[in-house]
Parts: structure tokens; sequence; C-alpha cells
């Protein structure tokens, strides 16, 4: 399964969960981002995660 875009919508608490999850894909700046330069190849199961846990459910995915 590949993942071909990740966003976080409106609404997110900036726990900090998805960037210690998915450190190379999620950052925490007033409310979590996804970084410009997020590397979504090798990381899909950790982004699965980062959603899954997700305590506002804010993260979302696309898979290809």
């Amino acid at each position: 399964m590949a993942i071909k875009k990740v966003w976080v919508e409106d609404g997110c608490t900036s726990c900090g969960l998805c960037e210690s999850t998915a450190p190379d894909v999620f950052e925490i700046d007033d409310v979590s981002e996804v970084k410009a330069d997020a590397v979504l190849e090798g990381n899909e199961e950790l982004i699965i995660e980062a959603a899954e846990s997700c305590p506002v459910e804010v993260i979302k995915y696309e898979e290809a």
C-alpha cells in the first residue's frame, strides 16, 4: 500500500503524538502540519499509526 497524500484538518490540539510517531512526516508549529519535505514512502505504517492514534481524528491520508 502506498500513501500519496497526507493532511491535517482543523481541530488539532497540538498534543505532539503524530510528530513523535512519524517525525519525518509531521511537525508541530502552533498545530500539527505535514512537513513540506515530508517523506511518505517508507513511512506508511507510521502515518497510519499516527492517524489512528490521533485523539481528535484530524490526520487524514489518501492511498494510491
